[in-house]
């Protein structure tokens, strides 16, 4: 890939301007020699609002007219899930480097496409995985790769919202806008994580099964209610996941279910020599994490102090400073490429009733 540096000043262009979108906003404009010069999004009253209250000069309701300036250094792309690859092989292929909301895309194949245009171009592209820069996931990860838990041999990672369906009708609940519902929402957010406290071991097969049984009967929204299109994803995914190392994982992801969770995710690892828990109850950040271990020969537990995190401020910040290295050959989307191929994986395990290994698919 392609390495050089980067212009002193970073002019960024941001498509989609939801929620993820305005937060990629706010959080480029707390960072030195970072302007944000341009915006795209389809709804010309949004687009409107958003570049008088953060007075960003040039505003289009087609992103293609926004990636085709020649003066962006940077787009970042916070769309629906179908247009991820679109905008950022446009925006790679312009020569911009691409920040890309999560999934990647919706499939495999898409992310790929991604990765090939970034190399191709030699351009960054990275995924912004927010939760992994939560204090308590910092500090876990710093305390596995001490060793403090030993080997790792079996992990769990959990997102299960008791009632929180996104939209029902809209994009989320579309398969073919979407590729999916919570396990690509909401999974994947937890499986980055405990993939990433466990320094990315290989998954070499899943075993799943999904399940819409309250959405499709209208159960389970979470007060954002669109009912402009049918219910077409799952409501809630389980799998198992087999490594190459031995070990194993277990990831569970729903919108909605009835049972006490509110809307709760975290991570469990079991270790050789202790093990962690991270339990995260309607996004707080407080006394979330516990070690166990052992002390004087007597089960002991440890709750360390931590701290609240920056999320997308410091996916933001810290894409900006590999952009500004000499070294961008490790950043071009495939870990965000190999958390699609884990879910396709997974999707089509629980299609068709089988384990399914991760390589046998195209």
């Amino acid at each position: 890939m392609q390495t050089q540096s980067s212009p002193e000043k970073l002019r960024v262009g941001v498509v989609g301007l939801g929620w993820a979108g305005e937060t990629h906003l706010k959080s480029y404009l707390n960072v030195p020699n970072v302007e944000v010069v341009a915006l795209a999004e389809p709804q010309e009253a949004r687009l409107q609002q958003v570049g008088r209250l953060y007075e960003v000069p040039n505003l289009y309701t087609d992103y293609r007219e926004l990636v085709e300036r020649d003066d962006l250094d940077v787009v970042s792309v916070a769309t629906p899930n179908h247009l991820h690859m679109p905008v950022t092989v446009a925006a790679l292929n312009g020569g911009k480097h691409v920040l890309c909301e999560k999934p990647l895309a919706r499939s495999g194949a898409e992310s790929r496409q991604m990765v090939e245009a970034a190399r191709a171009a030699g351009r960054v592209l990275e995924v912004a995985f927010n939760h992994r820069q939560r204090g308590d996931v910092q500090i876990l990860k710093q305390y596995v790769d001490e060793g403090g838990l030993g080997r790792i041999y079996h992990g769990k990672a959990t997102w299960m919202r008791r009632s929180g369906i996104p939209g029902m009708g809209g994009w989320f609940t579309s398969r073919e806008m979407a590729g999916g519902g919570p396990l690509i929402d909401l999974g994947v957010h937890v499986l980055d994580m405990i993939l990433y406290l466990l320094n990315e071991p290989k998954v070499v097969s899943v075993s799943a099964a999904t399940y819409a049984e309250l959405g499709p009967r209208g159960r389970g929204g979470r007060g954002d209610t669109v009912r402009v299109g049918a219910y077409e994803v799952e409501d809630l995914a389980t799998a198992f996941l087999r490594l190459a190392d031995g070990g194993s994982l277990l990831v569970e992801a729903s919108w909605a279910v009835y049972g006490k969770a509110g809307d709760d995710f975290g991570v469990t690892l079991y270790g050789t020599d202790g093990g962690a828990d991270i339990t995260v109850k309607n996004y707080g950040w407080e006394d979330t994490l516990t070690l166990y271990t052992d002390t004087a020969g007597v089960p002991s537990q440890v709750h360390p102090r931590v701290w609240r995190g920056e999320g997308h401020q410091a996916v933001v910040r810290n894409f900006v400073n590999i952009i500004r290295s000499a070294d961008w050959a490790a950043h071009d989307g495939s870990v965000g490429m190999r958390r699609t191929q884990i879910i396709d994986a997974c999707y089509l395990s629980a299609l068709e009733g089988r384990e399914v290994k991760v390589d046998e698919l195209p």
